[in-house]
């Protein structure tokens, strides 16, 4: 079935009274077709936030109009606005190390047109993972991150992304710590995915001192990347009980399978604009 071509608006203003009426006055002088609408008033920062997703030929060659209206509207009520085209697809790119399990899925899940996106290409620091990569005809660029000189190679990444200029990245358990400058050039637009254990559980081997310490619950978390390492806004998270006849080799395999789908999660809803950043939260409208 074809998607249905849509315009998508999103805006955050200051609260207060009228914003969802002279929003939707101005649709409707245009004969716009809201297909979705989403609203969210922020007690705590005083925020409001809005998504509608609009049919593309219900607004037809108005859009030069319905765009002059917004900014109009913006004036009044503060707001900070975008105008997203559905028929233009986000490029994104995917970073991985070794594991698949991650990476696997969302080609997958992109193959089979489940992420509305184009995929530029994959990176990753080992070359493990090529003939996957290569088995969807994405390009694969492989760029070592040497300890002893990581600032080279992570200098080979930082001009590979602005040759390839995506819209978003996604670290499909791509496992490097990667420098202030690139996590401050893609603010709000690179995805991480990791498991959601207590500090104790950082590290190598989260899975193994989970055994020891007898969890009840294994999870996942995908946020937004910063500079301060796993303490971004949180996008999507996930848990699964587990007991005392969960094994190490157990615990790992059901991390993965809610690694696979937090992300996933996360990736689409970013792709959808349903995601709003308001200080170190979102706001995800599903």
């Amino acid at each position: 079935m074809k998607a249905v071509h849509r315009y998508i608006l999103t805006l955050t203003c200051p609260d207060r009274v009228g914003i969802v009426a002279t929003v939707s006055e101005l649709i409707a002088s245009l004969n716009g077709w809201v297909t979705e609408a989403n609203y969210h008033s922020d007690q705590d920062s005083g925020l409001f936030f809005m998504r509608n997703e609009i049919k593309a030929d219900s607004i037809g060659d108005q859009i030069e109009a319905f765009k002059a209206g917004i900014r109009a509207i913006a004036i009044d009520f503060n707001l900070q606005w975008a105008l997203h085209d559905t028929a233009e697809k986000q490029r994104i790119v995917l970073f991985a190390s070794k594991a698949s399990h991650c990476l696997n899925d969302l080609l997958h899940r992109w193959h089979n047109g489940e992420l509305d996106c184009t995929i530029s290409a994959v990176i990753s620091n080992h070359e493990s993972l090529r003939r996957l990569v290569e088995f969807y005809d994405i390009p694969f660029k492989y760029i070592p991150i040497i300890p002893d000189n990581k600032a080279a190679g992570f200098h080979q990444v930082a001009e590979a992304l602005e040759q390839l200029q995506p819209d978003a990245v996604i670290l499909a358990r791509y496992m490097q710590v990667l420098p202030s400058t690139i996590c401050e050039a893609y603010n709000g637009r690179m995805i991480n995915i990791h498991h959601s254990f207590l500090p104790s559980f950082m590290g190598a081997n989260p899975y193994q001192r989970a055994f020891e310490r007898g969890v009840k619950l294994i999870g996942a978390t995908s946020h937004y990347v910063t500079e301060d390492l796993d303490e971004g806004p949180i996008i999507e998270q996930d848990v699964s009980r587990v007991s005392h006849r969960h094994q190490t080799k157990d615990l790992s395999r059901l991390g993965k399978d809610i690694e696979r789908v937090v992300l996933a999660r996360a990736v689409r809803s970013h792709l959808e604009r349903r995601v709003f950043i308001s200080g170190n939260k979102t706001i995800v409208f599903d």
